[in-house]
Formats: structure tokens, sequence, C-alpha cells
């Protein structure tokens, strides 16, 4: 399947040295020699295992936040809402702020 994708063959050389940090940089990646290259050709902020990473993380958080704060507009609707309800809202707004602003500070720094 990766061929009727990538139908394009380039040969490319490489010193030995050139070789070992093009194989150490990709490995630190988890990524093959290949898809390194086309990471360093394409230059995609959302290519990057890292930006991955933190998106999946923030995805996790944001939907464990949302999850309680649809609990908490559930006992709202049922009339079984109380001041503490509202300041724990209060508060998984501002993890999920937080959340947002270190993942945007750390992509936006690649």
């Amino acid at each position: 399947m990766a061929d009727s994708i990538h139908c394009i063959k380039k040969t490319l050389r490489l010193k030995p040295a050139e070789a070992e940090v093009l194989a150490s940089k990709a490995a630190e990646a988890g990524m093959c020699e290949a898809g390194y290259l086309r990471l360093l050709v394409t230059q995609k902020p959302y290519d990057y295992p890292e930006t991955r990473s933190l998106l999946k993380t923030l995805i996790n958080e944001v939907n464990a936040v949302g999850n309680n704060i649809n609990q908490i507009t559930r006992a709202n609707n049922s009339y079984f809402y109380s001041r503490e309800d509202k300041e724990l809202l209060a508060a998984y707004m501002k993890k999920i702020q937080q959340a947002v602003q270190e993942v945007a500070e750390k992509v936006g720094s690649q």
C-alpha cells in the first residue's frame, strides 16, 4: 500500500557520518529513515511525533473534563445542582484552558 502512495523512488548519497546521524535522528523520532526524510521535506508541524503526542494527551484530558462537565450539567438539569458543582465546573474549565495553553506554547516553540 505504501508503494501506491509513495511511488517515486529517489537515490540519496550520504557520507557514513551523515548516514549515522540520519539513522539516529529517525530512531529518536520513532520513524523509519524514509519517513523522517519526508517529514523534513514537508515540515508539517502535525507530523512531528512530539506534537502528535501532545495533541493526543490534550484530547484525552479534554474528553475526561468534558465527561465531568456533562455530569454536572445533568445534575443541574435534574435540579440537584449545588454551589460545589459550580466551583468544580469552574475548576474543570480552568484545567482545560491551562492544558490548551501548554500545548499551544510547546507546539508554537517547535
